[in-house]
């Protein structure tokens, strides 16, 4: 369905919901990270770009202080209050945009009430971060109706503060700004700790090149506990070296680091950190190679990382690395899995006119192995948050 008839079928159901028209319409996208994975947990560079697939939210006034919010998917969550002295904040998929609504007013910025209705074909749980194309959207739609003047960087802080306090989840910085500050043609150059940013330039298509998301539909149920288990095991390496952050790690000091790990006599610690420094490196050397209009050389790198997930990091599973082994064996120019892993998405760098061959080969693979059957779709670098009308 095209962008303008969602758009309309959106409104339209506003609407005959609410007895009245929307005031606007909004749209954050999800995000693919290309490289960059659980560097941001360590004040590093991330390399994401915002995908085709979009959050969308219709939203108008009330005169009160509560939030309306509707689903096109089917959840109908009714009306929500907002008293931001009730420190009980709702169940299920609903509580982000109260989340997101309590942040703002943290910044010092009073809203009233808003009826909102959500759509998105954004996949969930893909490791696509619909969460934070939900938390955006929102956020957009409220401080535009309440004459909020938060930048688009502000915004995704806002997000992030929702999802950290209020949902609960321990997560970064990087999926909110991919979301708000990504450009088409573009990925993200982001430091996670300055918040300095600059865009990339990235056209996969223009090079002969597809990028294929293949979403395993799988999510292991070691993920949550996991990632703070890596979080925290980041940590007590760059404890036990004395800096903040593993990022401080000079790369030409690397090697010493990761001695100076081993001589502590826990290997965990020297492969967590062994994967932070090689994947800082692999981001400088990705946008080096798309400064130079190189698209197919960050193939490699993109094995490379992979690699280093599955062996130092730890976080990948059977679904994911029978992707990366088909793509590898069609002939793919790159594959690794994006996100948290532990199940969820990879993504393939492949000629375009190999990528209905390699969708039919990881299928077929799939079965034959008795996975559930992936979903598959391209995606090109896209444009970042904005009002639609």
């Amino acid at each position: 369905m095209g962008a303008n008839t969602a758009s309309s079928r959106l409104e339209a159901h506003f609407a005959g919901t609410f007895g009245r028209a929307a005031e606007g319409s909004w749209a954050a996208p999800g995000r693919v990270n290309l490289i960059g994975e659980y560097t941001d947990l360590n004040d590093g560079f991330v390399l994401p770009f915002a995908t085709p697939q979009v959050t969308r939210v219709v939203a108008a006034r009330r005169d009160d202080r509560a939030l309306g919010v509707r689903s096109m998917q089917g959840e109908d969550a009714g009306a929500v209050e907002l008293e931001l002295g009730n420190p009980a904040s709702p169940k299920g998929w609903v509580a982000y945009p109260y989340a997101v609504a309590r942040a703002i007013e943290l910044y010092g910025f009073r809203l009233g009430g808003a009826d909102l209705i959500v759509d998105s074909d954004v996949p969930v749980g893909a490791g696509l971060s619909s969460s934070a194309a939900l938390e955006c959207s929102v956020g957009m739609a409220l401080c535009d109706l309440y004459e909020v003047p938060l930048t688009p960087m502000a915004t995704a802080l806002v997000s992030r503060r929702a999802e950290n306090e209020f949902v609960g989840v321990p997560c970064g910085v990087m999926d909110q700004a991919a979301s708000m500050c990504c450009t088409a043609g573009n990925v993200l150059l982001l430091d996670t700790r300055s918040l300095e940013s600059r865009q990339v330039p990235f056209s996969p298509t223009a090079a002969g090149y597809s990028v294929v998301v293949v979403d395993t539909r799988v999510k292991h149920g070691l993920a949550e506990s996991a990632y703070g288990e890596r979080r925290a095991s980041c940590e007590r390496a760059a404890q036990a070296l004395g800096v903040q952050a593993l990022r401080d790690v000079p790369a030409e000091q690397s090697g010493q680091a990761l001695e100076r790990l081993a001589a502590l006599g826990d290997e965990v610690l020297v492969r967590r950190a062994r994967h932070v420094f090689t994947e800082q490196a692999r981001v400088i050397e990705v946008v080096r190679r798309l400064d130079s209009g190189d698209v197919a050389g960050i193939g490699p790198l993109l094995f490379e990382g992979h690699a280093s997930l599955r062996d130092d990091f730890e976080v990948s599973c059977d679904e994911l690395d029978t992707v990366v082994e088909v793509a590898r064996s069609v002939g793919a120019a790159g594959a690794r899995l994006t996100g948290a892993g532990f199940g969820g998405s990879a993504i393939v760098l492949i000629g375009s006119g190999r990528a209905d061959h390699l969708v039919d080969a990881v299928t077929a693979e799939f079965g034959v192995r008795g996975f559930t059957e992936p979903y598959c779709f391209t995606v090109e670098p896209s444009a970042g948050a904005r009002r639609l009308w």
